[in-house]
C-alpha cells in the first residue's frame, strides 16, 4: 500500500514549515553556533518525500506534491515568520522558497533518470545533490552579506543533511519494500 498523494503533499508542506522555523535557530552546544542549524535535521525529510513521491507515482506526480509542497510551506511560512520591517527575514522566506522549489524539482529529475539503478541510487544521489543545491542558493541568498557566518553554517548544514540523507535510506526501502512502484 503506497502513502497517498494528498498525505505526502500535506507531510511536504509540514516539513518545509517546520524547517523554515528550526533554521533561525543555530545549535549552541559544544561550539556550534556557527555551524549548525536546527532546520538541517529535519529538512532532509522532504527529500524523503520527494523521492518516495516519484518512486510511487511518477515524475509529473511528483512535481505537483513538491508544488503543493511549497505552496503550503511557503504560504505558513510568511504568514507566521515574515517581519516585513526586518530585511533578513525576507530574504530568509525568498531564500527558503528559491532554495526549495529548484531543489525539488532536481531532485525530482534526477530521481527520474535514475530510478532503474539499484533501490537506493536514485535516492541517495538525487538528495545529495537536492541537497547540496538547497543548502548553498539557501544560504547564499538568506545571508550574503549580513556578517551572519553563512559558509560555515551552510557546510556545518549540508554535513548534517547528508548524514541524515543516509538515515533517510533506511525508510525510504521499508516504505517501497515489496510495493509495486511506477518504474519498475
Amino acid at each position: 500500500m503506497s502513502p497517498s498523494f494528498l498525505t505526502l503533499s500535506f507531510l511536504m508542506g509540514g516539513v518545509v514549515l517546520i524547517s523554515n522555523y528550526l533554521v533561525q535557530f543555530p545549535v549552541n552546544n559544544y561550539g556550534l553556533q556557527d555551524i549548525l542549524t536546527y532546520g538541517a535535521f529535519t529538512y532532509p525529510v522532504a527529500f524523503l518525500i520527494t523521492d518516495l513521491s516519484n518512486r510511487f507515482y511518477g515524475k509529473i506526480l511528483a512535481k505537483k506534491i513538491v508544488y503543493i509542497g511549497f505552496f503550503i510551506g511557503v504560504s505558513f511560512s510568511l504568514f507566521f515568520s515574515i517581519n516585513f520591517s526586518d530585511l533578513i527575514s525576507i530574504r530568509i522566506a525568498i531564500g527558503s522558497g528559491t532554495a526549495f522549489i529548484v531543489a525539488q524539482l532536481l531532485d525530482v529529475q534526477i530521481f527520474d533518470k535514475l530510478r532503474n539503478k539499484k533501490w537506493f541510487v536514485a535516492p541517495l544521489i538525487s538528495s545529495f545533490i537536492g541537497s547540496t543545491v538547497d543548502t548553498f542558493l539557501f544560504f547564499s541568498i538568506s545571508f550574503y552579506g549580513t556578517g551572519a557566518p553563512w559558509i560555515t553554517l551552510s557546510i556545518g548544514d549540508l554535513v548534517i543533511k547528508i548524514l541524515v540523507t543516509l538515515i533517510m535510506l533506511i525508510p525510504f526501502r521499508l516504505f517501497i519494500g515489496n510495493t509495486k512502484v511506477v518504474g519498475y
